[in-house]
C-alpha cells in the first residue's frame, strides 16, 4: 500500500482534507435551499461517498508490494480480522448518523454554528475516550485544558444560535408591523411586491433583512419558521455526539488495544478501515433515507423512491459533495499516516471553512444585533484558539509541518535517550572524555531536559545514584 512518508506530502493531504470536509456542507447546504428534498441529496451524496473509498482503496491500497505487518488492501480482504472490522463498520454507522442529523441542522441551526459546536464535541468526547484508548499517553495538562476550551465553544454556539433567533424574530416582527401600517391588517406574509419595506426601494432583497428570511423561507424544503429552538440544537449536540463516537471506533479497528484479534493477524491498514466503515456508512444511509422518503420528519413533503430517481435538480452537486467528504477523510487518514493521527485532527479547523461559506455565500449573521456578533467572535476565538489541538500536546495553532516535525522530533528524542542511556554507563565506567560530555550540552553549555515523556527522564537521572545527575550528563 502507499505510505505518505514526505513533509510536503503530508501537508499536501492534510490542507486538502480540510478544504474538502469544509465545503462538502455547503453544497449540500446550497441545495436544501434552493428546495430539494434532503432525502433524495443524502442518497446521492451516499452513493459517491462510497464511490470515493473504493477508488483510494484499489488505487492507494493497492500500490507497493504486500508486507506480513501492512497487507495490501485486497490481501487483507481475505483475512480473518473480523474483530477490528466490526469496530471499523460501527465507526460507519455513527459517522452516517452524525451526517444525516446536520443536514437538518444546517437548516435549523445555521452552517457556521452546527460546524462549531459538532466539531467541539468530536474534540471533548472524542479526544478522552482516545486518551484512554492510547493508555494515556498524551499530555494531561494539554489535553483537559483543550477540551474545556472547546466545551465552552459549544456553551458559546449554543448562546450565538439563541441569540440570532432572536434577531430574525424582531426583523419578522417590525416587517409585519410596517406592512399592516403601509397597506392595513394581513394574516398572510407574502413576498409578491418587490418593494423592500425595510428600505423602501425596489430591489432584490438584501441579504439578513426581513424580506430576505421569507424569500428564504419560501423556496427551502425544510421551513423553520414555527420551529422550537431547542429542536435545532438537540440534533446538532445528537450529531456532535455521533461524530465522537467515530474516532475512538477507528482507532480501535486500525489498532486494536483491546487484543480481539488472533495471534498472528495483522492490524487493519487504514484503506482496509476506510472501505469497511465506508461500506457501513452507505448501509444504514440507504435504509434511513428511504424510510425519510414514506415518513418524512420534520414536517417534510412524503417523496418515493420513484420520485427520487427521477429527480435530477442538482444532482451532480450532491454527487460533489460525497466525492469531497469521501476523498477528504480518506486525505486525512493518509496524511495522519506521516504526520501523526493527532496531526490528521486538525481537519477539526473545517468550522472556519463552514463558517466562510456560511457567511460569503448564504448571507448568515447578516444584520445581526451586536451581542450575537459578539458571541460568534467568542466562539470563533475559543474554538481556534491556542489551548489545544490536545492531541499528543500540540497547540491549535501550530501548522501542520509543525505538528509534523513535532512527530519526528518525538522519534527522535527516543533515540538520543537510548544514546545518552550508554552514555551514562560509560560515563559511569570512567571512559568518557571531555569532548564526548560537550556534546549533551546544549545552547551556551546548559542542559536542558526535553524529553517527552517527564517518567522516563526522571528514571535517567535517577539511574546511577553515586554520581549527581548533571555530572553524569
Amino acid at each position: 500500500m502507499y505510505l505518505v512518508e514526505s513533509k510536503g506530502g503530508a501537508i499536501a493531504c492534510m490542507l486538502l482534507a480540510l478544504l474538502s470536509l469544509g465545503t462538502w456542507p455547503a453544497v449540500l447546504t446550497l441545495l436544501e435551499r434552493r428546495g430539494r428534498l434532503p432525502q433524495h441529496t443524502y442518497l446521492d451524496y451516499s452513493i459517491t461517498n462510497l464511490l470515493a473509498a473504493i477508488i483510494i482503496a484499489f488505487t492507494f491500497g493497492q500500490i507497493g508490494s504486500t508486507k506480513p505487518d501492512s497487507p495490501n488492501f485486497i490481501t487483507q480482504l481475505a483475512q480473518d480480522n473480523w474483530p477490528s472490522v466490526m469496530f471499523a463498520m460501527a465507526g460507519g454507522i455513527v459517522l452516517s448518523l452524525g451526517n444525516l442529523s446536520t443536514q437538518y441542522a444546517w437548516a435549523l441551526v445555521g452552517l457556521s454554528v452546527t460546524e462549531v459546536i459538532t466539531s467541539s464535541i468530536t474534540v471533548v468526547i472524542g479526544s478522552t475516550l482516545n486518551y484512554f484508548l492510547d493508555d494515556k499517553i498524551n499530555k494531561a495538562e494539554i489535553l483537559f485544558p483543550g477540551v474545556a476550551c472547546f466545551l465552552i465553544a459549544v456553551c458559546l454556539g449554543s448562546a450565538v444560535h439563541r441569540s440570532n433567533a432572536d434577531d430574525n424574530k424582531a426583523k419578522l416582527r417590525d416587517f409585519e408591523t410596517a406592512k399592516q401600517e403601509a397597506s392595513g391588517p394581513s394574516t398572510e406574509i407574502g413576498t409578491n411586491s418587490s418593494k423592500d419595506l425595510e428600505t423602501n426601494v425596489t430591489t432584490k432583497p438584501k441579504e439578513g433583512t426581513a424580506r430576505f428570511l421569507i424569500e428564504l423561507e419560501n423556496t427551502r424544503a425544510i421551513k423553520v419558521f414555527g420551529k422550537r429552538k431547542i429542536i435545532g440544537l438537540a440534533i446538532t449536540f445528537f450529531a456532535g455526539l455521533c461524530f465522537s463516537l467515530f474516532s475512538p471506533a477507528f482507532n480501535l479497528a486500525t489498532n486494536d488495544q483491546w487484543n480481539r484479534l488472533k495471534q498472528g493477524v495483522p492490524k487493519l491498514v487504514v484503506y482496509t478501515a476506510f472501505f469497511y466503515f465506508s461500506v457501513s456508512c452507505f448501509i444504514i444511509a440507504l435504509i434511513l433515507n428511504v424510510v425519510f422518503l414514506y415518513y418524512p420528519v420534520l414536517g417534510l413533503p412524503k417523496s418515493s423512491f420513484k420520485a427520487y430517481l427521477n429527480d435530477w435538480n442538482g444532482r451532480y452537486w450532491a454527487f460533489l459533495a460525497g466525492f469531497l467528504c469521501g476523498f477528504g477523510n480518506g486525505l486525512q487518514f493518509m496524511g495522519g499516516q506521516a504526520a501523526g493521527y493527532a496531526a490528521a485532527d486538525s481537519v477539526q479547523a473545517l468550522p472556519l471553512v463552514s463558517t466562510f461559506w456560511g457567511v460569503v455565500l448564504f448571507g448568515e449573521y447578516r444584520r445581526s444585533s451586536r451581542k450575537t456578533y459578539l458571541l460568534l467572535f467568542c466562539e470563533r476565538e475559543v474554538a481556534t484558539g491556542d489551548r489545544g489541538m490536545i492531541d499528543m500536546g500540540i497547540s491549535r495553532t501550530s501548522t501542520v509541518l509543525e505538528a509534523w516535525t513535532n512527530r519526528r522530533r518525538r522519534r527522535h528524542r527516543v533515540d538520543c535517550l537510548r544514546s545518552m542511556e550508554e552514555m551514562l554507563a560509560l560515563k559511569r565506567n570512567s571512559r568518557t572524555n571531555e569532548q564526548d560530555r560537550v556534546l549533551w550540552k546544549g545552547k551556551n553549555g546548559v542542559f536542558r531536559p526535553t524529553l517527552s515523556t517527564k517518567d522516563t527522564w526522571n528514571h535517567t537521572r535517577t539511574t546511577a545514584n553515586k554520581v549527581s545527575w548533571h555530572k553524569r550528563v
